[in-house]
């Protein structure tokens, strides 16, 4: 399955969360951090999904719910996801199934997140696990410093534009910037110790 990476911003938008279990509950923080407007519909919900600013329907999911939704996120049983799907088919709205990948159009990945660097890793609903997996490895991997790498970027950016460099050579430049962050902390000859 050929899929298409991208991150959506769902800062003030209606996002539809079906289901009222711990799945959805784990799926509540990611979508308030995004600044999403969540309503959760589900005959029975967990404290966990009962915060402020949440709108809560507690009933069974119907097609109506998905009424100017942006986004939506099934968690709930897989015949529930079912209908949540055919719903959206309509409407022509993509589908998270958590869990479920028969009845989503859409899949999350492992997520790494660090300053303003976010990079998500997918295995097309197969394995969530070794996403998982993959995450924690990118986690220890990448710099702690990634906030200093993004300030370089953005000033070199800004004299690439005013110098119209093209895109072409940009990156070899960037490289080089950021090499240079790292050769002001190391030592020179002339400052290490004598031996």
């Amino acid at each position: 399955m050929n899929l298409y990476p991208v991150f959506l911003r769902l800062s003030g938008r209606k996002v539809l969360l079906v289901g009222g279990g711990t799945v959805a509950a784990a799926k509540l923080d990611g979508l308030l951090a995004a600044g999403a407007d969540v309503t959760v519909v589900a005959p029975e919900i967990r404290s966990e999904l009962r915060v402020p600013g949440v709108r809560l329907l507690e009933r069974a999911f119907e097609a109506g719910d998905l009424d100017g939704a942006w986004w939506v996120v099934a968690a709930a049983p897989p015949d529930v996801n079912r209908q949540v799907q055919a719903a959206a088919d309509e409407r022509q709205l993509f589908v998270n199934a958590a869990d479920d990948p028969a009845h989503a159009d859409a899949y999350l990945g492992g997520v790494v997140r660090r300053d303003d660097v976010t990079i998500a890793i997918s295995t097309g609903g197969r394995a969530p696990a070794l996403a998982g997996l993959l995450r924690e490895a990118l986690d220890g991997w990448l710099p702690q410093d990634l906030g200093r790498w993004l300030e370089a970027a953005d000033e070199a950016r800004r004299q690439w534009r005013t110098e119209g460099v093209p895109m072409d050579r940009r990156r070899p430049l960037l490289l080089e910037a950021l090499n240079q962050l790292y050769d002001e902390k190391r030592p020179t000859p002339d400052s290490q110790p004598p031996k």
